[in-house]
């Protein structure tokens, strides 16, 4: 299987935690939050990994936009890893927890989880903005109801919350195929592959918000997957201003996960995939439409095909 998707403590409320970011209220917009999965110091497309870096905080900046970075430990265990971090953490974004190993949790038992869960924790639990936020590797929670509820359990009693994500897609997919590209011709002309991204993430954005209007019958404050990529370091910020020119509002990651709808927990197996998704499995009713794995290469893979991509 290719690599995919590499809080506070209880005692702090969401009240006083969680702030609107800059500006007054959303006007009834739709909200969107950005999340980064998987950060890495490999190069990619013809960026060393600091320019890489550099380019997604510039964006981020640039709007104005608190993201949160969720870490796979393995691949930032370095000096240049922490360096990575430390940058994030400098921009004030927060650093949530995404295992040390990236392990697929059906092939893996409970305990083996747990403890690469949690051996990621001394590497970052020192940053400032350090958030007891826990992401599951390939966005699978248990493929029995004892790993489902027992990680969920471990992760309570450790004060995380799980860092779901309202809105899944495939951007990984489309950065191999962009980094493929790369390789095979250094020049090659990039426009397909930043109007294939927009489009898909606008699909699948579109998607994930038709479907919580229609299962919870009121507004969410969304979340998006993305990946510390080279195509999100080259198009990161076309993507923000999609969102805005389509009339959604981007939103700091921490105001995001106040709602109150992350604290959700579907009683589905197996568990996982886009909490959208996983809320309509648990209500019933939209079993022909809720393909699974939610996300996946294999549903871009003809379309970019068929796009010489």
């Amino acid at each position: 299987m290719m690599d995919r998707r590499a809080f506070l403590g209880a005692a702090t409320s969401a009240t006083a935690f969680f702030r609107m970011p800059r500006g007054v209220a959303s006007e009834g917009k739709p909200e969107i939050a950005f999340t980064f999965d998987d950060p890495t110091t490999r190069d990619g497309a013809g960026l060393e990994w600091r320019e890489l870096n550099r380019r997604i905080l510039e964006a981020l900046s640039r709007h104005s936009i608190q993201a949160v970075l969720f870490v796979c430990g393995m691949r930032v265990d370095s000096a240049a890893g922490r360096e990575l971090i430390a940058s994030w953490d400098h921009h004030g974004h927060l650093i949530g927890n995404h295992s040390y190993s990236h392990l697929f949790f059906d092939d893996v038992t409970l305990g083996e989880f747990e403890a690469d869960s949690f051996k990621n924790e001394p590497l970052i639990k020192s940053y400032a903005n350090f958030t007891r936020l826990f992401r599951f590797p390939f966005f699978k929670e248990g493929n029995t109801e004892e790993k489902r509820d027992g990680m969920r359990a471990l992760l309570r009693q450790r004060g995380y919350r799980i860092g779901r994500a309202t809105i899944d897609a495939s951007d990984w997919a489309v950065n191999t195929r962009l980094e493929a590209r790369l390789k095979q011709t250094s020049n090659a002309d990039l426009l397909g592959y930043r109007e294939f991204f927009l489009q898909h993430i606008w699909e699948r954005a579109s998607y994930y918000q038709s479907l919580a209007q229609r299962v919870l019958k009121h507004p969410v404050r969304h979340t998006v997957l993305l990946h510390h990529n080279a195509l999100n370091a080259l198009f990161i910020g076309d993507l923000i201003e999609m969102f805005k020119q389509k009339g959604w509002r981007p939103v700091d990651a921490q105001y995001a996960y106040g709602d109150p709808v992350y604290d959700r927990q579907p009683r589905i197996l197996p568990a996982g995939e886009s909490l959208i998704w996983a809320l309509a499995k648990e209500a019933g009713g939209y079993e022909r439409e809720l393909r699974y794995p939610g996300e996946d290469d294999r549903y871009e893979k003809p379309k970019m095909d068929a796009l010489r991509l």
